[in-house]
């Protein structure tokens, strides 16, 4: 018994010493979980923001998938007898072409859907007198944002990605398709290319075939204080495409003059490995060649032609910027459609869907007008990408303030 007696105490003790611990450091504890509830999503998303953010994002969806599948089929109507003339593979059209047709296009139209859904079912909700009975509750039109604004952070997202990494991808497996079946011509030789290759090094290809990666009438001159030190000639450069690391070339009847003050010492042979810092992309420039690389790959190029004195680089980087500009977009048509249809008036939605396509439509031809801005008027390319998000940020901040309270 008198075992039993001294663990009953011991426990008793154990549990008095937990309960004094408790009592102390309670008042820490309450204070570390109020501090971890101001991080939970529920304290800043309530039903109803989830309410409106499920209106948003199903209407987006559903208004992309109305108005490309309209666009699909106007386009294999009109593409129909090219599909069939060059025996265009039904795998080949739905995989290749139609694949990557979607999110392209979705992704190049995302303003419109993005306005038409804050148009559609924001005028729906003030026509049904629901806005009303919020701002009667006392939520104001901030707070009735920033659902809107969640919801912009998910597209805006989902945006840049798609532009950044996978649209790009797409491209070019719809650019080779539409080579192969639509007739499309594309760009697959140069002439006459010369470029900087390394410091003080520059490189000469008088043609290019891009189809076969090889070249001829190649020249390779290397200065030093201005005067050439070294000339390399060869009939055939052929750039290997199976090597594990970039930059690798083949030279087939080569020959090195190598100039060393009066003297002169030359080398020659049948082929030769060599490495030198360009690619075929840097050779051969078709249309659209910037929507082919990721936003990595752009950084990349635009670095190394800045390098190299370039001056062929504004598209590139009008691509760049234009894809992080593109995705605050967003932001700023969804204030523009939320302010100008969260009042409830006569006629229902009809006007502010006009008003919606005619603002959509003027921003996405304000995009292309501003990179024409870039390439042909010598504007900064951050800017001409910029310029349509300016604008429009003007127009969202007048209708903000003039938008019911």
């Amino acid at each position: 018994m008198s075992k039993v007696k001294k663990t009953v105490d011991k426990v008793k003790g154990l549990n008095k010493c937990v309960g004094q611990c408790a009592a102390e450091h309670l008042p820490i504890l309450k204070k570390v979980g109020h501090q971890l509830q101001m991080f939970a999503p529920s304290r800043y998303i309530g039903i109803l923001d989830r309410y409106i953010i499920k209106k948003f994002t199903g209407t987006y969806i559903y208004s992309i998938l109305l108005i490309i599948s309209i666009a699909i089929v106007f386009d294999f109507n009109e593409n129909l007898s090219k599909f069939t003339q060059y025996h265009a593979p039904w795998r080949a059209i739905i995989f290749d072409y139609y694949a990557n047709f979607i999110p392209y296009y979705s992704n190049l139209f995302s303003p419109l859907f993005v306005f038409i859904a804050v148009i559609f079912f924001t005028s729906k909700l003030a026509g049904n007198s629901e806005i009303i009975s919020m701002m009667a509750a006392g939520i104001s039109i901030k707070r009735l944002m920033r659902p809107y604004m969640i919801s912009c952070v998910l597209i805006a997202g989902l945006t840049f990605y798609l532009n950044s990494f996978v649209i790009p991808h797409g491209t070019v497996i719809r650019q080779n398709f539409e080579s192969l079946y639509r007739n499309s011509k594309k760009n697959t030789s140069a002439e006459n290319v010369q470029l900087q290759v390394a410091k003080n090094t520059i490189a000469y290809i008088q043609h290019y075939d891009n189809q076969y990666k090889r070249g001829y009438g190649f020249s390779l001159v290397k200065f030093k204080d201005k005067k050439i030190v070294s000339h390399m000639t060869a009939m055939e450069i052929q750039y290997d495409t199976v090597a594990d690391t970039k930059y690798h070339w083949k030279v087939s009847n080569w020959k090195i003059r190598t100039l060393k003050g009066l003297k002169e010492h030359i080398e020659s042979g049948a082929s030769k490995d060599t490495v030198l810092l360009m690619e075929p992309t840097d050779l051969v420039y078709s249309k659209g060649q910037q929507e082919t690389f990721t936003s990595p790959e752009l950084l990349d190029y635009i670095s190394k032609q800045t390098s190299r004195g370039s001056g062929n680089v504004v598209q590139y980087e009008v691509e760049f910027h234009k894809r992080i500009a593109m995705s605050f977009s967003s932001f700023i048509l969804t204030i523009i459609g939320l302010s100008l249809s969260s009042r409830k008036r006569k006629g229902g939605m009809g006007l502010y869907l006009g008003i919606g396509l005619a603002l959509s439509f003027g921003y996405i031809m304000l995009q292309t007008v501003s990179a024409t801005f870039a390439v042909q008027a010598d504007t900064p390319p951050i800017l001409a990408s910029w310029i349509p998000n300016i604008i429009f940020a003007v127009i969202a901040y007048f209708c903000y303030r003039h938008a019911p309270s």
